[in-house]
C-alpha cells in the first residue's frame, strides 16, 4: 500500500504578548480556562472563567461550546450561545486569547505514490547520476564516492558551517557548549581573539573568550543587540570611532566582527571577534558566515538551556514526591481510638506538598487534644514551616492544661523563627469524652463549628492573634460542653473558601454545616469523606488551596447506631 500524507485539525493559540502555539486536535475534547483541569490552562488570564470553552469532536466536525462562562465566547466576533460548528479559518476569542481553527484540507485519495520500476534501478546507478556522501562532501571519501576530491574544497565557509553543524549536534553542558562555539567562530574566520556573551536580563555576561582586555564600543553592542545587526569594521586604525581606543592600539586591532546570537526574532547574546592586520582582514563573506553560525549556535544554546531546565524540573519533581511522602508521615496515619469519642481527619494538598496541619494528641487520662493549623502560602516553604510547627507543638502540648499559656509560648518561639512574610493560624482543643468538657484556644484560625444533636449550629468563637506576628501576643482559653451526639467540625479555609470553576461562589460554612448534618448518621470518618468528596465535586477536582477537615463526635460507649463509611 502506498503511504498517504495526512493532516490533523489544529488550533493556533495567540496570547496578548504576541506569542503563539499550535495544538493538534487528536482526542475528542479539549478544554480552555483558568483551572488546571483544562488541557489549555491559563490561570493568569482574568478574562477567562475557570472552565470557559470546550472544543469537541462531533460526527460532522469540531464544535466550539461555551461552558456558561462569565465573559462569553466569540466566534468571528459574534458571541455564541449554542454549540458552533467550526470551519477552517474561524477565530475564537475567549478572555485575552485568540484561537484560530484549521481544519483538515481537502486532498485527493493519493497525495504521494511510490512506484516500483526495476528499470529505474539501473538509472540511479548510471554514470549520468552523481552520488556522494557526507564523508565525501567533507573530504573523507568513501567506497560509494565517484570522486575522492572534497566537493567543498574551494569553499571554506561551507566547510566551516558543516563542521559547526557536526560539533553543535552533540549534547554538551552549557559551559562546554559556549567554549565550542567560541572556538568554532575564531577558527572559521581566522580571528586572533574573541568573546561570547549571553544576555541575562539587561546584562551581558561573558561565557567564553579567547584573549583578554576587550573594550567593545557600546554603539556596536547596542546596534547588534537592539537592531539585530551584524557588523564588520574592516580597518579600525583608520576609523575615527575606534583608532584612538587604547585596546585598539595595544592589541593592534585592524578588523572587527560583531554578530548577534539570534533565535528567530530574539537575541540572546553576541559574538565579538577581532584581528591584527598582519593576520588577515575580515571580509563580507566572513561576516555572512559568522552571522549564520551565530544563528545555529543560538538555537543550540536555547535547546541546551531547555534541556537543563527540564532536567532540573525532573529532579525537583522527584524531590517534591519524596517531600510529600515525608510530610504524609508527619500527619496521623489513622485516628486514635478514644472511648466515648469518635474522631477522624483528612488532609489534601493543592500541590505536591502543602502547609495545612492537623494532629491528635491522646493523653493517659483519656483526654485528647485536636490541633489544626494553616501556614500562609503553598508549596515547599509552607511545608517546611508546617513540619517545624508540628515538632514544636508536640513538645509544648505534652500536657493538656493551661492552653492559653502554651499557645503564647508557641507564638514566642515561632515569632523568632518565621520570615517576615509568613504566619500561621492555629487552633487547639482538649476534649474530655467522659465529662463532655471541651476547652479550646484559637490563634486566628477559622472558628470550628459545633453541631448540636437538636440541629443548632454554634461557632467555637473567641481567640487571639495569628502566630508569628507579635511575640508578646496574649491568648485566652474558652470552654464548651459537648453532649452525646454533638459533632465538632474543624477545618482550614481551603474547605469553606473553595470555589466553583465557573463562578466566584464559595463552599461556605452554611453548606459545610448542612452537609455534616445530612451525614450525621455516619461515623466521623464517613462524615469526613462526605465533606472531602463534596468539596472535590464543588471545585471540579481542582481546589485552589490545601484542604483539611477533622470531625469529632461525642458518643456513648454503648452506641451502636453509627454507620461506618
Amino acid at each position: 500500500m502506498s503511504p498517504t500524507l495526512q493532516s490533523t485539525p489544529q488550533l493556533t493559540i495567540r496570547t496578548p504578548d504576541g506569542k503563539s502555539r499550535v495544538v493538534e486536535l487528536r482526542g475528542d475534547r479539549i478544554g480552555v480556562g483558568r483551572s488546571s483541569v483544562n488541557e489549555l490552562s491559563y490561570p493568569d488570564d482574568a478574562g477567562l472563567s475557570r472552565q470557559h470553552l470546550a472544543v469537541v469532536r462531533h460526527d460532522n466536525g469540531w464544535v466550539a461550546e461555551d461552558l456558561g462562562s462569565k465573559n462569553g465566547t466569540l466566534v468571528n466576533g459574534v458571541r455564541i450561545a449554542e454549540p458552533h460548528l467550526l470551519q477552517p479559518g474561524d477565530r475564537i476569542t475567549v478572555g485575552h486569547l485568540t484561537l484560530e481553527f484549521g481544519g483538515t484540507p481537502e486532498r485527493g485519495p493519493e497525495t504521494v505514490v511510490f512506484i516500483d520500476n526495476p528499470q529505474e534501478e539501473q538509472l540511479v546507478k548510471s554514470p549520468a547520476t552523481v552520488s556522494t556522501s557526507l564523508a565525501g562532501v567533507l573530504g573523507a571519501g568513501g567506497p560509494e564516492d565517484l570522486s575522492k576530491t572534497p566537493v567543498f574544497q574551494g569553499s571554506p565557509q561551507m566547510r566551516a558551517l558543516i563542521r559547526a553543524g557536526k560539533e553543535l549536534v552533540e549534547h554538551r553542558p552549557l559551559p562546554d557548549l559556549f567554549q565550542v562555539i567560541m572556538d568554532l567562530s575564531v577558527e572559521a574566520v581566522g580571528a586572533r581573539r574573541g568573546v561570547l556573551m549571553s544576555l541575562e536580563g539587561e546584562e551581558l555576561v561573558v561565557r567564553a573568550a579567547r584573549g583578554s582586555g576587550f573594550q567593545i564600543s557600546s554603539a556596536v553592542r547596542d546596534r547588534v543587540l537592539r537592531e539585530k545587526t551584524s557588523l564588520l569594521v574592516r580597518d579600525a586604525q583608520v576609523d575615527q570611532a575606534f583608532k584612538e581606543r587604547m585596546s585598539i592600539v595595544e592589541h593592534q586591532v585592524r578588523s572587527i566582527l560583531a554578530v548577534p546570537l539570534q533565535t528567530n526574532d530574539r537575541v540572546i547574546g553576541l559574538i565579538y571577534l577581532d584581528s591584527p592586520h598582519f593576520i588577515r582582514e575580515f571580509t563580507t563573506e566572513d561576516l555572512s558566515l559568522l552571522t549564520v553560525m551565530a544563528n545555529v549556535a543560538a538555537i543550540r544554546i536555547e535547546h541546551a538551556r531547555l534541556a537543563e531546565v527540564e532536567q532540573a524540573e525532573r529532579v525537583l519533581a522527584r524531590d517534591l514526591e519524596q517531600a510529600a511522602l515525608i510530610q504524609r508521615g508527619l500527619l496521623p496515619i489513622q485516628a486514635p481510638s478514644i472511648p466515648g469519642l469518635d474522631v477522624a481527619g483528612h488532609n489534601t494538598s493543592s500541590r505536591t506538598v502543602g502547609g495545612d496541619y492537623y494532629d491528635f494528641l491522646p493523653y493517659p487520662d483519656g483526654r485528647i487534644a485536636i490541633l489544626v493549623a494553616d501556614v500562609a502560602g503553598k508549596g515547599m516553604p509552607a511545608a517546611l514551616l508546617m513540619s517545624s510547627l508540628q515538632a514544636r507543638a508536640q513538645v509544648i502540648f505534652e500536657a493538656p492544661d493551661d492552653l492559653a499559656a502554651r499557645v503564647s509560648k508557641l507564638n514566642r518561639v515561632l515569632s523568632t523563627k518565621l520570615p517576615d512574610n509568613r504566619f500561621i493560624t492555629f487552633f487547639i482543643c482538649v476534649i474530655d469524652p467522659h465529662r463532655g468538657e471541651l476547652r479550646y484556644c484559637n490563634a486566628g484560625h477559622n472558628p470550628p463549628l459545633l453541631l448540636r444533636r437538636d440541629g443548632r449550629v454554634e461557632q467555637l468563637a473567641g481567640g487571639g492573634m495569628i502566630l508569628g506576628i507579635r511575640p508578646t501576643a496574649q491568648y485566652e482559653e474558652f470552654r464548651r460542653q459537648l453532649e452525646e451526639g454533638d459533632i465538632a467540625v474543624f477545618f482550614s479555609d481551603g474547605v469553606t473558601e473553595a470555589s466553583r470553576p465557573d463562578s466566584e461562589e464559595d463552599f461556605g460554612e452554611q453548606r459545610l454545616a448542612e452537609l455534616v448534618w445530612q451525614n450525621r448518621g455516619l461515623s466521623a470518618a464517613g462524615v469526613v469523606n462526605a465533606v472531602v468528596e463534596s468539596v472535590a465535586a464543588f471545585t471540579a477536582g481542582s481546589p485552589a488551596d490545601d484542604i483539611t477537615v477533622v470531625v469529632a463526635r461525642r458518643v456513648s460507649p454503648l452506641d451502636r447506631n453509627i454507620t461506618q463509611p
